[in-house]
C-alpha cells in the first residue's frame, strides 16, 4: 500500500495533524497502536487535562475538533497566581488587565482525544487510512520512499514518515536521532478534587522546595492537581489514604480553596526532560512529544506539539510545485521554523526547574526576587505572557 504520508502515533497531536492536512491532495496513512478509549456512559472526569494555549484553541477550532468537546467541559481561565519559596513572593496574570479574553482553556485529555478521532472516522476515506490497533516492526529508508513494516505483516510505503509516538519515540530510534535527556527526579502527581471554596477561574501554582504544586480551575469547584514532587515525597503522597491527601494539598496550597475533597485516583509519572537533536532527516519529520520532553510547569507540552502540528501543515498544504513531500528542504523549512520556539521552551522550563530547586540561599532570594521585580512590571509580564499564548 503506496501513500504520501504515513504517520505513526495516533495521540492529539498526531491525530490533529491528520485533520488539518484535509483536502492537501495527499494521500495519508495514520498508525495508532491502541483503541482510544470511549468516553464513559457516566459523568466521570479524566484525571489527566491540558492548559490549553488560546493560539492551540483555535487552531483546534479551525479543524472543528474545540466545537465538539461540550462547554460544560471546558474552563476558560482568566487569572494566573505564581508563589515562589514559602509565599515569600508572588507573581500575577490578569487576562482583563492584558486585554484578553482569557489566559488558557482547562480541557480533559479524553474528551480532546474523542473529538479528533471522531473528526479522524469522518475523513476516513480513499485519502486518510486509519490502521488501529496496529504496531509497526521496521521502518526502511530508501532514496524516494519509506517502507514501514506492520506487525500483521502488512506493508506501507510512504514519502513522508511523521513520527508522533511520544516522548519515548520508537520512530525517533529507528531512525537514529540523537537525543540529550536527564531525569528530574521527580513524579508528575495528577489528580482532580472538589473545592470548599470557588476557584473563580483561577489557576494558581506555588514552587516549594519539594517540587511544583498546580490547581487548574475545573468547572464548578472542581480543581485538578498538578504535582511536580520530588521522589520522596511522590512516594509519601502515594501511600497517604484519600483523606490524608485532600489535607495534604490543602495544606500545600495555604487553604486558599478550602477543604477538598477527591474525586479521581492519583497517577503518577516520572519527569525528564529530552532535547532531540534533529526534527527532521530525508523523509522523516517529528512532531509533538517525539521532537521535545519539557517539565510541566509551564503546561505548555502539548501547545508545543500543537504548534509542530500547525507549522507542519501549513509548510504541507503550500509546498507549491513541491510534489514530492519527503524531500529534504522542505523538511528543513519546518525544523527551521519550529528551533527557536522549542529551544526556548526547554531553556525556560529546565531552568526554572533548576533555579527552584537549588537550596543555595542566595539563589532563593534571588529568585524571589526575580518574582517581584516581575510583577511590578507589566510590559516584563506580558512579554512573558505572548509565547505561552501562541
Amino acid at each position: 500500500m503506496k501513500f504520501d504520508i504515513v504517520v505513526i502515533g495516533g495521540g492529539l497531536v498526531g491525530a490533529s495533524l491528520v485533520v488539518a492536512l484535509k483536502g492537501s491532495g495527499l494521500k495519508i496513512a495514520l498508525i495508532e497502536s491502541r483503541l482510544p478509549a470511549p468516553l464513559p456512559n457516566d459523568t466521570s472526569w479524566d484525571s489527566r487535562v491540558y492548559a490549553i494555549s488560546p493560539g492551540s484553541a483555535a487552531f483546534l477550532q479551525k479543524l472543528g475538533l474545540w466545537q465538539q468537546v461540550e462547554d460544560a467541559r471546558i474552563t476558560p481561565v482568566y487569572e494566573m497566581k505564581v508563589f515562589g519559596d514559602d509565599g515569600a513572593a508572588r507573581l500575577d496574570f490578569s487576562a482583563y488587565a492584558s486585554g484578553l479574553s482569557e489566559l488558557a482553556f482547562i480541557a480533559e485529555n479524553r474528551q480532546l482525544q474523542t473529538a479528533v478521532w471522531k473528526a479522524l472516522t469522518s475523513i476516513a476515506d480513499e485519502s486518510v487510512t486509519v490502521f488501529c490497533p496496529a504496531q509497526c516492526i521496521s521502518l526502511v529508508w530508501h532514496e524516494s520512499r519509506v517502507d514501514i513494516q506492520l506487525a500483521d505483516g502488512r506493508l506501507l510505503q510512504a514519502a513522508l514518515v511523521i513520527g508522533a509516538d511520544g516522548v519515548n519515540s520508537w520512530v525517533r530510534k529507528q531512525a537514529k536521532i540523537e537525543v540529550t535527556q536527564h531525569a528530574y527526579h521527580q513524579i508528575g502527581m495528577v489528580a482532580n478534587f472538589s473545592a470548599e471554596i470557588s476557584h473563580f477561574n483561577t489557576a494558581y501554582q506555588w514552587f516549594r522546595r519539594d517540587g511544583v504544586l498546580a490547581l487548574l480551575p475545573l468547572p464548578d469547584k472542581r480543581v485538578s492537581m498538578v504535582w511536580s514532587a520530588n521522589e520522596s515525597q511522590a512516594s509519601k503522597l502515594r501511600d497517604l489514604s484519600d483523606e490524608a491527601l485532600c489535607c495534604q494539598v490543602a495544606e500545600a496550597a495555604n487553604h486558599i480553596l478550602g477543604k477538598f475533597q477527591l474525586v479521581t485516583e492519583p497517577v503518577g509519572f516520572p519527569l525528564n526532560f529530552v532535547h532531540v537533536k534533529a526534527l527532521a532527516k530525508p523523509r522523516l519529520v517529528l512532531i509533538g512529544d517525539a521532537a521535545h520532553g519539557i517539565h510541566p510547569l509551564a503546561g505548555q507540552g502539548v501547545n508545543l506539539g500543537l504548534r509542530d502540528a500547525r507549522e507542519l501543515a501549513a509548510i504541507l498544504m503550500n509546498r507549491g510545485l513541491q510534489s514530492d513531500c519527503g524531500d529534504f528542504m522542505l523538511l528543513r523549512r519546518y525544523e527551521r521554523a519550529r528551533k527557536e520556539d522549542i529551544l526556548a521552551m526547554e531553556f525556560v522550563t529546565d531552568g526554572l526547574q533548576k533555579l527552584f530547586s537549588s537550596p543555595d540561599p542566595i539563589l532563593i532570594r534571588l529568585r524571589n526576587l526575580g518574582f517581584e521585580i516581575t510583577n511590578r512590571f507589566p510590559l516584563l509580564k506580558n512579554r512573558l505572557m505572548q509565547h505561552a499564548l501562541s
